[in-house]
């Protein structure tokens, strides 16, 4: 067995990444280490697929781990991965600048700079200014990736991925012409080195081409680059979808783009598609094809918030400009106006806004000289025209404009105005105009329980937590707290929502203030307290209510208020008093992986929200057979409307903790399978003893004849025994129930642990090739 902490020392400096990946996680395997091995080598597929909360929990923990074990390229390898997740795809822009900067400091340490995969550090930060700011960035972009690439020979892997972001940080600094030279020159360098140009380079070439007039040839580019190897494969069909429909677009050829672009439900989960989508989109609107919709309109002002968080300063300013357009298109003068002053005050943020304020000023006369739809009635009908139109063909971006007349003088179309603006994505004019009505005259503490509630829902959505504050201040004692509640929990300030809920609860505010002191205390690990608060109004809980009660009392194990709930929504429960310890179907509970994914464990639904997991695990699980579990009695998939379907559907819910481990220890057993009749017999013993079991392999999965070479059908999976049975009741179990069968089976691991027959099995392992 190797050593993993000298594993960076001894790999020679120019291994291909990919194999020093595979190294590493045999080495760690064999070190013991078999979660963070296979973690390891999902990295890069996390990243890509956008399994984003795996990654966010994985790659720090595995970093972390690289750390304690002195493994730099490791840490490196998970850092670098973790960066490339925020900054690919979800396209984080100057949250993470700092984050990059460190990586980049770390891969010019001395034990880390020969890494292979070191030189993306730098793409990465270049990466990372495109996001927050290409063009304000461009410089400082070109200035650091020179001298990298003047010392990379385009034999390095990192050679294609440097080029790219030069030619990008090119384009962004004005020189599309010096862009398309320069990606034309490293093209033909890739090539006589041997190696092909990324599909990446390709792509970024022909927007060189676009930006430089030549739309003829960024197509023909772009084709061109059809046929390269991606450094992202699961994101090139719909970037190369949306950046092929821009250009048709500008060609003129709009039924041809129209159906190259990818629709709002592809693009929607991919931020690094946004702008350019949205650019295609503004140019093809004019066309019969394209809908330029108020959902359009609000699709694209919650993409300006996204970048607001992120620090996609550029793109934010670029999407409230772009959707400007659109929204003069469609008559929307307002958020035309409100769109404007978005981008101009976005563009102080901008660290070179050449040609904004000329933009700007365009968009505003654009709004000017457009009229706005006409009014269904009078003004003083509105609000019951509002009320009577139809909620789902009714336009709320009109009616907007319908009401604004109105709204800040009558209280009732304030309130629909307000509430319909903050749904259209601009809560902070919601709020300014509710602030005028309620907080400036005065009345904000005789106001409705329902205006303070809409002020505040604006106030939260606008992120003006200060000004919730303030107007906390004015209300009475139990509003008061109620608003600060919802402000910190909407925060998720857990501590802070329950002291402020308690004061409310007290002081009588309400069911709303009761939910809020319940979910608090639930994250808080205060179950007991949780379920008790809601108890206590069982009469006035609506089933939700009832089951997220059944859910905190479980966890609590307070099976009285189970059993009174239970009984409110109507679930029969048999036994009167203490645990309940029922038989009500299989369940399928979604758990957690070692690698951040999701695993389903098929179980005995014990209770109104417990379960007994009935599958045993792998070694090195959280969690195994004979585990009791509390689970979010919420369905994860509806149930199927066919008849059929529904007799073998196993509903799926998912975990929330375990309440209570069974103590059980799994055994993995691997080998040629044997005859039917042999399996049958075995299943049985294992079922006489109680003793959970299950085969992981399938029918793909064969062993190889030792004698022979021919491939036999395989099994392998693990075996399950309580607390009270010793692993050398374990193993003389399996070596009677297998004694005779043709071809023998192997539980190495059990047999290394009570070091029992290890040379047999070791030679097992090794003749059968398991």
């Amino acid at each position: 067995m190797g050593t993993v902490v000298d594993l960076a020392d001894w790999l020679p400096m120019d291994v291909d990444i990919w194999a020093w990946v595979g190294e590493t996680q045999q080495q760690l395997s064999e070190a013991g280490n078999l979660g963070l091995a296979m973690a390891l080598g999902d990295l890069p597929a996390q990243a890509y697929e956008g399994r984003y909360p795996q990654l966010d929990v994985m790659a720090p923990a595995i970093a972390q781990q690289a750390e304690a074990l002195e493994l730099p390229w490791l840490e490196f390898y998970a850092r670098y991965w973790h960066l490339v997740g925020r900054i690919g795809d979800r396209a984080q822009g100057a949250v993470a600048i700092d984050d990059a900067q460190q990586l980049l400091a770390f891969a010019q340490r001395e034990d880390v700079r020969e890494c292979p995969a070191a030189p993306a550090a730098i793409e990465a930060l270049a990466i990372t200014w495109a996001n927050a700011d290409g063009p304000g960035h461009a410089s400082e972009r070109l200035e650091a990736l020179a001298p990298h690439i003047e010392g990379l020979s385009p034999e390095k892997p990192a050679f294609a991925g440097l080029v790219t972001q030069y030619v990008a940080a090119l384009i962004d600094a004005g020189k599309p012409g010096e862009a398309v030279t320069y990606a034309e020159s490293a093209v033909e360098r890739l090539r006589v080195a041997g190696r092909e140009a990324s599909w990446e380079l390709g792509a970024e070439s022909a927007r060189a081409l676009l930006a430089a007039g030549r739309a003829d040839d960024a197509l023909t580019a772009l084709q061109a680059a059809a046929e390269f190897k991606p450094d992202d494969p699961v994101a090139k069909e719909h970037r190369d979808g949306v950046r092929r429909a821009l250009i048709l677009a500008t060609l003129g050829r709009t039924a041809e783009a129209v159906d190259a672009l990818p629709d709002l439900d592809v693009v929607g989960e991919h931020p690094r598609v946004f702008v350019e989508w949205s650019q295609a989109v503004s140019a093809l609107a004019s066309s019969a094809q394209i809908a330029n919709t108020w959902q359009l309109g609000r699709v694209l002002r919650q993409w300006m918030d996204y970048f607001g968080m992120m620090g996609g300063y550029r793109a934010r300013v670029e999407l409230a400009l772009v959707a400007g357009d659109l929204a003069v298109a469609r008559q929307g003068v307002w958020q035309a106006r409100l769109l404007a002053d978005l981008a101009e005050s976005g563009a102080a943020e901008l660290r070179s806004a050449e040609g904004v304020a000329e933009r700007v000023a365009a968009l505003r006369a654009a709004a000017d000289a457009t009229s706005e739809p006409e009014a269904p009635g009078p003004l003083e009908e509105r609000v019951g025209l509002f009320d009577a139109a139809d909620g789902f063909n009714a336009d709320p971006e009109k009616w907007v404009g319908w009401l604004a007349p109105l709204s800040g003088q009558d209280l009732e179309a304030t309130r629909r105005h307000t509430t319909t603006l903050g749904f259209l994505g601009f809560p902070a004019t919601g709020a300014d105009i509710y602030w005028k009505l309620l907080v400036d005259s005065g009345d904000i503490a005789t106001a409705d329980p329902d205006d303070v509630a809409y002020l505040t829902t604006l106030l939260v959505e606008a992120r003006q937590d200060e000004r919730l504050e303030q107007m906390a201040a004015m209300l009475p004692h139990d509003a008061q707290y109620l608003a600060l509640a919802r402000l910190h929990s909407a925060r998720e300030r857990w501590p802070e929502t329950l002291d402020a809920a308690e004061h409310a609860v007290a002081a009588g505010a309400g069911i709303e203030a009761r939910r809020l002191l319940s979910g608090a205390a639930q994250q808080l690990d205060q179950n007991s307290r949780a379920a008790q608060v809601l108890l206590e109004v069982i009469d006035e809980l609506v089933d939700e209510d009832v089951w997220r009660m059944i859910v905190m009392a479980t966890s609590a194990e307070d099976w009285e208020t189970v059993r009174k709930g239970a009984a409110k929504i109507g679930m029969p429960i048999k036994s009167k008093e203490g645990p309940i310890e029922e038989e009500m179907g299989l369940i399928r509970v979604i758990l957690p992986a070692p690698d951040g994914g999701q695993r389903q464990v098929l179980s005995i639904r014990t209770g109104p929200a417990s379960a007994r997991l009935a599958l045993p695990q792998p070694r090195g699980m959280d969690y195994n057979a004979g585990d009791l579990v509390v689970f979010d009695p919420q369905l994860l998939e509806p149930v199927p409307d066919d008849p059929q379907e529904q007799q073998n559907f196993v509903p799926p819910f998912a975990a929330v903790r375990i309440l209570r481990p069974g103590g059980y220890t799994s055994y993995f057993f691997d080998g040629a399978a044997p005859s039917e009749e042999d399996w049958a017999e075995f299943t049985e013993v294992m079922a006489e003893r109680g003793w959970p079991m299950w085969v992981y392999s399938d029918e793909n999965y064969t062993v190889t004849h030792p004698s022979s070479g021919e491939s036999l059908p395989g099994v392998f999976g693990w075996v399950a025994v309580p607390p009270n049975v010793s692993p050398s009741e374990v193993d003389a179990l399996l070596d009677d129930a297998t004694e005779r069968w043709v071809h023998p089976l192997a539980w190495l691991d059990l047999a290394r642990e009570i070091d029992v027959e290890v040379e047999r099995h070791e030679r097992i392992v090794k003749e059968y090739g398991l």
